[in-house]
């Protein structure tokens, strides 16, 4: 089977995400369909270190999750919520990490089952352009079962492209492309840093806003 682009594209995802520590630990995983074989994907091998460059980084899987070729090594806990994205959308990548900001942002907001941006530029990246435009990200439990967990997860992929936070997990972003998947990730963090930092000097300053 080739597959020697979608790897390479996914190595370099994973290079430039490791770079800003978003692999804390192991966690976090990614996935990209394989365009020569149909209903197959690459996803990140289970405990493995993201942040070096290795043979044995992704193994081939069918949208069930299930490896393809003969392999000792176990796709990533969370490989259920990637089948979930490409069975009910024609996203080609998506991506799911850890990070401090979004785990406090998904239990500032929890409760509340979203957190919604306005006037900041950066909801352009989910094409939201308009003067009014809202960005609703949802924020989901964060249940143990990984089946009952993308059960849960499923809901939400509705579009080619998104993003939802899994309360004190993660998040997971999907596009259709490598490129998409990686900016929509890049403009969630830095809305969850900027949300962050905001309450952080309101809680000292009142800030007229």
């Amino acid at each position: 089977m080739s597959y020697q682009r979608e790897w390479e594209e996914l190595s370099a995802i994973k290079g430039e995400l490791g770079e800003r520590d978003w692999f804390m630990g192991t966690s976090g995983n990614l996935a990209i369909k394989v365009g020569s074989v149909p209903g197959a994907f690459l996803v990140t091998a289970s405990g493995k270190d993201k942040r070096k460059r290795t043979a044995e980084d992704f193994l081939l899987v069918d949208l069930d999750g299930n490896p393809l070729e003969e392999t000792v090594l176990k796709p990533s806990a969370e490989t259920l919520l990637h089948t979930h994205i490409f069975k009910r959308s024609q996203a080609v990548c998506s991506l799911h990490v850890h990070t401090v900001s979004n785990n406090v942002i998904s239990e500032l907001y929890g409760d509340q089952g979203e957190i919604t941006f306005k006037n900041q530029e950066l909801i352009k990246a989910f094409g939201k352009w308009g003067q009014e435009d809202e960005l609703i990200l949802p924020i989901i439990p964060n249940h143990a079962d990984i089946p009952t967990l993308a059960s849960a997860f499923s809901h939400h992929v509705t579009e080619d492209a998104g993003a939802v936070l899994i309360r004190n997990h993660g998040i997971t972003v999907w596009g259709r492309s490598g490129f998409e998947a990686k900016k929509l990730l890049e403009a969630s963090e830095f809305l969850f840093q900027y949300q962050l930092s905001l309450l952080s000097l309101k809680s000292i300053v009142p800030l007229q806003l």
